[in-house]
């Protein structure tokens, strides 16, 4: 297992505490010098606030931990590719590499439907891997979506 694997089995493992908590299974973390100095999952739902998404959870401790808003030798590992909010949040707080698993087709802004993360209009631009652990960061969503479309089926079958 390489480097970016290992630290994406690590997004992963948030990932799976989401699902505990029925959130869509997204995760996140944040490494500089080879230490993971935070960690975040979806808690969207959970705290019923729009900006809880896992690299936001993540940004935010990774900020609070270091007392600066600025992670410019950052890592971000990631399991789904940033949607428009969280790339401006990965822009804004400098992070230097982003690592991402699953692309989004409805969502991504890490070069799927744009990619606000290389926008040379900006001051700052971050390096992207994608495809990270793709298949098993992509399984745990259409397993965590599929489910959630039989309880919703079951339901209704027993009203």
């Amino acid at each position: 297992m390489d480097r970016d694997q290992y630290y994406m089995q690590l997004a992963i493992e948030e990932a799976k505490k989401a699902q505990e908590r029925e959130e869509v299974p997204i995760g996140c973390v944040i490494v500089i010098n080879d230490q993971v100095i935070a960690k975040g999952y979806n808690l969207r739902e959970s705290n019923q606030n729009a900006l809880a998404h896992a690299e936001m959870v993540a940004i935010n401790q990774a900020c609070e931990k270091l007392k600066t808003w600025r992670l410019e030798n950052a890592e971000l590992y990631v399991t789904l590719e940033p949607c428009p909010m969280c790339a401006g949040g990965i822009v804004m707080s400098r992070v230097n590499r982003v690592i991402y698993g699953a692309s989004d087709p409805k969502g991504g802004c890490a070069g799927t439907l744009m990619n606000l993360l290389q926008d040379s209009r900006f001051n700052h631009q971050c390096e992207i891997k994608s495809g990270v652990l793709q298949e098993e960061c992509g399984n745990l969503l259409t397993m965590f979506f599929k489910e959630i479309r039989s309880k919703r089926k079951k339901s209704k079958n027993n009203q």
